[in-house]
């Protein structure tokens, strides 16, 4: 994702830059949207906007973060950029978001919880592949790692 897509959507959009209101707002932003509150486990996020014209958000964290879901035993990578359209329990065209299957990295693009009642979250290739693992393997883990 250019610098020139967030510079569009600037006009009209909420921005934040300080480090404690960004860790704050992209939780919020994810409780908004019914999505799990581990989903971004991002770390020095230097900046957060969201224009609620258009639904697109984007995150910039002070360097790449590779984070490991216990649960599920993936490694995703995040760019310092994360950028995405939501809505209630989806993300669409979805950049900087990357997972490890086997040997290879695979772009995530879409991320979606379809049915809340199966508590299922799905994730989505640009290709069109897909897995679903529990919504739970991404809440938070922080009260797990303090133990």
């Amino acid at each position: 994702m250019s610098q020139q897509v967030i510079e569009n959507q600037r006009e009209n959009a909420e921005v934040y830059t300080d480090p404690m209101m960004c860790k704050q707002k992209s939780l919020e932003l994810l409780k908004e949207i019914n999505m799990p509150n581990g989903l971004l486990p991002l770390e020095d996020i230097v900046e957060v906007g969201r224009n609620p014209e258009t639904g697109f958000v984007w995150l910039k964290q002070k360097k790449a973060k590779e984070h490991k879901f216990k649960k599920i035993g993936k490694l995703v990578w995040y760019d310092t950029e994360v950028t995405a359209i939501v809505e209630n329990r989806r993300m669409t065209k979805l950049t900087g978001v990357k997972s490890k299957e086997i040997l290879i990295w695979v772009t995530i693009s879409d991320i979606s919880i379809s049915d809340p009642e199966f508590k299922k979250i799905t994730f989505a290739t640009p290709a069109g592949l897909s897995r679903s693992f529990p919504v739970g393997a991404f809440e938070e883990e922080e009260e797990e790692e303090k133990k």
